[in-house]
């Protein structure tokens, strides 16, 4: 079993920035990929971006390509998403994804296995 925790949600100026950690804990994975997805109200999850463990690659929404940067430490088994140039349609719940695999394709939600709580990102214009 694996659990994830986020961290460093919270409410921001447009055109700042902030940082969200996911730290896993439990069973870990060398191949496992990682992902951020988030969920506005009244609208439906999207994928925001993942990293695959194994090869430190990464991928992105159009949304966020170029502000957002995904970035693994994986002596820590922790994931950031260090979020730049926010802007109003980025507030959400941010969640931390998780599944022991190469996933493919990594923006649908149900490839995961694993999932944190969520934590609240609120851009205030």
């Amino acid at each position: 079993q694996v659990q994830l925790q986020e961290s460093g949600g919270g409410l921001v100026q447009a055109g700042n920035s902030l940082r969200l950690s996911c730290v896993a804990s439990g069973r870990t994975f060398s191949s496992a990929t990682m992902a951020w997805f988030r969920q506005a109200p009244g609208k439906e999850r999207e994928f925001v971006a993942a990293i695959r463990w194994s090869d430190i690659r990464t991928y992105y929404a159009d949304s966020v390509k170029g502000r957002f940067t995904i970035s693994s430490d994986n002596a820590k088994n922790t994931v950031y998403l260090q979020m730049n140039s926010l802007n109003s349609e980025d507030t959400a719940v941010y969640s931390c994804a998780a599944a022991p695999r190469r996933v493919g394709p990594v923006a649908i939600s149900n490839a995961y296995d694993y999932w944190g709580q969520g934590t609240q990102v609120t851009v205030s214009s």
